[in-house]
């Protein structure tokens, strides 16, 4: 079956870009023509899953660095590259402080490579990485698992990592907006009580789902003032609780329009490979080949809802057998016991 790029081509010719109607992500037509179709009609086996923010907590890695020689390498090359000791903030905190996007997402990133070093020093563990044949991950974690995939180095992956960290801080502090979890409903429910809250706070003060997580779990991002709406008023749409995200602001919607322009820029003085398995985009729910549209649908994922629910659908519906869910926390294996409460998931922890 042809792609949407590809149906485009055959039917129009190459004209510069083409916009897909399913998910508006501008992508380069002459290059998805062929360069970014080599991972069409691919069958997964066995995955690894990397986390997002949100996923760290103090005391993180200082296992990991004291086991595993390779990750405290990772973590001295990480300080000549921030400027700064992640591990040391990792291991001791304060909270507040990993806790911030600057700092969260270059930690999470490393400890999560650092993790997949961690699982390469088991027995036979060279051998279990190299039957991982896809790899995914949630929202920030798609620079990890494109790193884990080859695309990008270990090196280029944290600056990139760093700079959007900082700029979604940077995005989120210019105009206060918020997350919160909407547990117990359906995705049409949720996006129902998001238009009402809207209506009540103001259209200029919007809010959407931001995070398609799995059934009953989608996390909404928006203005302060809608985010209080949605606490208010969701038991009124038979919501079972809402959760407030320990987050700066309101990721994955046009809150974050400010940190594109920066991104956008170090993605284009950035060497992207082709991966050498496929990496499924959190924008579209697709394995990408091509180094120009990975380089596109990145700038787009921290203003685009994250499509994980369809992602690990689809990679269930594919034949997905087993998956190791590697760095910080346990929150996509509890996703995926959501979505496939037979399927089998192995926590490596950072």
């Amino acid at each position: 079956m042809l792609s949407y790029a590809n149906r485009y081509i055959k039917n129009n010719g190459c004209r510069g870009v083409l916009r897909s109607p399913a998910n508006s992500c501008t992508v380069p037509v002459c290059a998805a023509a062929g360069a970014d179709s080599k991972f069409d009609g691919f069958t997964p086996k066995i995955a690894a899953f990397f986390p997002g923010q949100g996923a760290q907590s103090v005391g993180m890695a200082k296992d990991l660095v004291a086991e595993v020689p390779k990750a405290k390498e990772m973590f001295d090359k990480a300080k000549e590259i921030l400027g700064y000791d992640l591990l040391q903030i990792c291991v001791e905190g304060p909270k507040e402080k990993l806790d911030s996007t600057a700092i969260s997402q270059p930690a999470i990133y490393v400890s999560s490579l650092a993790a997949v070093e961690k699982l390469r020093a088991s027995e036979g563990g060279q051998a279990l990485l190299d039957d991982i044949d896809v790899a995914a991950g949630l929202s920030l974690g798609e620079y990890t698992a494109l790193a884990f995939a080859g695309a990008i180095t270990f090196e280029d992956g944290l600056r990139l990592v760093k700079l959007r960290g900082e700029s979604m801080q940077a995005a989120a502090d210019a105009q206060p907006s918020g997350m919160l979890s909407v547990i117990g409903l359906d995705s049409e429910k949720v996006a129902e009580l998001c238009q009402a809250a809207t209506a009540d706070a103001g259209s200029d003060k919007p809010i959407q789902i931001a995070n398609y997580l799995c059934p009953g779990n989608y996390a909404v991002s928006g203005s302060k003032e809608a985010c209080d709406v949605v606490e208010k008023r969701a038991k009124e749409f038979k919501a079972r609780m809402t959760v407030r995200l320990a987050v700066a602001g309101a990721f994955h919607t046009q809150y974050m329009q400010p940190a594109v322009g920066r991104l956008q820029e170090a993605l284009a003085n950035t060497e992207i490979k082709t991966p050498r398995i496929p990496v499924i985009s959190n924008v579209d729910a697709k394995p990408h080949s091509d180094p120009n549209v990975i380089k596109e649908i990145l700038a787009k994922q921290v203003t685009s809802p994250v499509q994980w629910e369809r992602s690990m659908g689809d990679l269930f519906e594919k034949g997905l057998t087993k998956s190791y869910e590697i760095g910080p926390g346990k929150v996509i294996a509890g996703i995926a016991k959501r979505i496939n409460k037979a399927h089998e998931i192995e926590n490596v922890m950072a």
